[in-house]
């Protein structure tokens, strides 16, 4: 009986150390996807304080929540399943649907590099003089978890290329993990980006000054970060949808433009060792963003090009 005892509590521990070697396993692919997302987590954070612009400071947050709660709906309720989908039923698929939303990415990211360059006109203004408060909130909302719907789908996609060889179980519990922990990333660094006016103005009316430079130097730095913001999305959006692009090349054994960038970077890298990994990803970046650049291009001056027949 003893004997029996000890023979089932080893089998016990056994259990349970398969199951927290199962668990590291979730936590470090949950990580590794989440990390290759990233780019598009960036765009995404840098693309959402606009739809807060030009609203009262006390609905700032609660239009945050609102499109936060459609943000998670997107991932959880649409996106997970269709992943789940496509890895159970044709994961040869996943390449192509990369390569397309890498796409949809590049001409996303040159058709803002267009408006920058030329100016364009004020949509929100527009919307004010013609809807009342409540109308320009669910307007704002709904346009801002669209155009989430679009990003989420590229970071469950990226995610799942990521976890593709994992079992179904784990992809499913791995991509619940990246999306509830970006969504929640995301949204919070939204929050306090949108809010740190506010607070640089309460900051600069307390005593103290220590609390007034800082306050002062938190409205002051608004405007730029909200700039940096933009460029370092924008910039985001086209490497990682140049290096969808090129990854999925490399996926059906197109090698020139893959082979190119990986012969480059692994020049680059042994050049300088002590920093060879950096320089590594530097210069893949730059080629995923020149890719991305290139096809962007392509179908901003085909779109551009379509009306102009009909006239």
């Amino acid at each position: 009986m003893p004997s029996g005892l000890i023979a089932l509590l080893d089998d016990v521990a056994g259990i349970a150390k398969m199951a927290a070697t199962s668990l590291d396993d979730v936590a470090a692919a949950a990580g590794k996807a989440g990390t290759k997302a990233a780019g598009v987590v960036i765009d995404d954070a840098a693309v959402t304080p606009k739809y807060v612009m030009g609203l009262t400071p006390d609905r700032e947050l609660p239009i945050i929540w609102k499109i936060a709660k459609g943000s998670l709906r997107n991932k959880l309720l649409f996106l997970l399943p269709a992943a789940l989908l496509i890895s159970a039923v044709a994961p040869w698929l996943l390449p192509p649907l990369l390569m397309l939303g890498g796409a949809f990415l590049c001409f996303e990211a040159v058709e803002k590099l267009l408006e920058a360059f030329q100016g364009g006109h004020d949509v929100a203004e527009e919307a004010s003089q013609t809807l009342n408060s409540t109308e320009i909130e669910n307007q704002k909302v709904s346009s801002a978890i669209r155009t989430d719907f679009i990003l989420s789908g590229e970071i469950m996609a990226i995610s799942l290329g990521t976890v593709a060889g994992e079992p179904v179980w784990e992809q499913a519990i791995i991509l619940v993990v990246v999306a509830i922990l970006i969504t929640a990333g995301v949204y919070g660094v939204v929050g306090l980006i949108v809010k740190m006016d506010d607070i640089g103005l309460h900051l600069a009316k307390k005593n103290g000054a220590g609390n007034q430079a800082l306050g002062r130097a938190l409205v002051k730095a608004m405007p730029v970060l909200m700039a940096v913001l933009s460029v370092v999305g924008t910039a985001a959006m086209l490497w990682v949808g140049g290096g969808l692009i090129v990854h999925g090349l490399h996926e059906f054994h197109i090698e020139l433009i893959p082979g190119t960038i990986e012969h480059i970077a692994q020049g680059a890298a042994l050049a300088v060792p002590a920093i060879g990994g950096f320089l590594h990803w530097t210069v893949t970046a730059i080629g995923g963003a020149i890719v991305g650049l290139v096809v962007g291009g392509i179908i901003v001056g085909a779109l551009h090009l379509l009306p102009s027949k009909k006239h």
